[in-house]
């Protein structure tokens, strides 16, 4: 098995909590630009549109903010890596957490199905949509710790450290442009 079915189930075992999904994912820089390749091209493609719509500047300015934010974890992961000396471990990890990103539309697809249940039984949809919003950000918590603690070979707490470290960069580069921008 290689290629795309392998991506496939390498996501969907992580996903799962299956270790040994992160067999499934290669270990070289093609495997980690093959994985970030979806990441540049649909906010490029999103920002060209609406570069011929005349939005310019905050087209460049999103543009910009989603491309720090794609590249804040890898950058962090990284050092961290290097500082925890699991360098030989990184591209494989790297390559795994940019794959099983695409697990979390899938979990809010399915989370959005359940809430719909949920509301049919008399649950409020706005509490409905909160716990599940907790639930979706708790389960993206986890799987990202998890894909660093088995890909990394780290501890849980170091995992938890690079998990909070990754998610303050990418989320002070993805909001920083934006307080900037006109409009």
């Amino acid at each position: 098995m290689g290629g795309v079915a392998a991506i496939v189930v390498g996501v969907a075992r992580l996903a799962r909590g299956r270790a040994d999904g992160l067999s499934c994912f290669g270990d070289s820089s093609a495997h980690f630009t093959a994985s970030l390749a979806p990441f540049i091209a649909l906010p490029l493609v999103g920002t060209a549109l609406l570069l011929i719509q005349g939005e310019g500047l905050p087209a460049l300015v999103d543009l910009f903010a989603t491309w720090a934010a794609l590249l804040a974890p890898p950058v962090v992961s990284w050092e961290l890596a290097r500082r925890w000396r699991r360098e030989a471990r990184w591209l494989r990890y790297a390559t795994a957490f940019n794959w099983c990103l695409w697990a979390m539309p899938l979990a809010a697809v399915a989370t959005s199905l359940l809430l719909g249940v949920l509301v049919q039984f008399g649950v409020p949809q706005q509490l409905g949509a909160m716990v599940l919003t907790a639930l979706l950000l708790g389960y993206g918590l986890w799987l990202h710790w998890f894909i660093a603690r088995v890909g990394l070979d780290v501890s849980g707490g170091r995992a938890a450290v690079l998990v909070v470290l990754t998610n303050l960069a990418t989320s002070a580069l993805a909001l920083g442009p934006l307080a900037f921008a006109p409009g």
